[in-house]
């Protein structure tokens, strides 16, 4: 059996994704994902709030290398050097993600929530990038542990949110 995130979000992650729209409506600023590991629950979630959920401008959802050389311009040489699951690569996404949208705030996740076959794909390591047009990216990786997919992906969403809320709170421009 799958295992998979109940259809609604922990009340504390809900609160934080309706902060994260509020702050965007208030200052009239579009948000976009550009997610891996979570497979598109960010998207979901940001689109699930009612009154706020049109300062949700896109995501994209890059579950695979070629996902992400396609669609946000990862390049090759980042994916088989750095690894789709590194700071390199989450900061490609995010910069892809600004630049194939009309959003001003973007953040990318990548990650592994379990454990992979090869040593370096450690169960519960997530790369975050968040950016704001005109400013530099924000890196932050998490070790998260083996909490097995669903925990994993729930402290992606409220990392991921505490990133964008960041990018909406700091002054404008560079």
């Amino acid at each position: 059996m799958t295992e998979a995130l109940a259809l609604s979000a922990p009340r504390q992650i809900e609160n934080l994704a309706e902060q994260v729209l509020k702050l965007a409506c208030d200052r009239d600023v579009k948000l976009a994902t550009a997610e891996s590991c979570t497979g598109g629950m960010l998207a979901a979630l940001l689109t699930d709030i009612p009154g706020c959920s049109h300062a949700f401008e896109r995501g994209f959802v890059v579950y695979t290398d070629e996902a992400k050389h396609e669609l946000l311009g990862v390049s090759q040489q980042v994916l088989a050097e750095d690894g789709a699951v590194s700071e390199a690569a989450a900061i490609a996404m995010a910069e892809g993600a600004l630049a194939r949208s009309r959003a001003e705030v973007v953040v990318a996740i990548t990650g592994y929530t379990d454990p992979g076959p090869k040593p370096e794909e450690e169960a519960g390591l997530v790369h975050f990038a968040a950016a704001r047009r005109g400013c530099g990216p924000q890196h932050r990786m998490v070790r998260f542990g083996a909490l097995g997919r669903d925990r994993v992906r729930e402290g992606a969403l409220e990392t991921a949110l505490q990133m964008m809320r960041q990018q909406l709170e700091a002054p404008e421009g560079p």
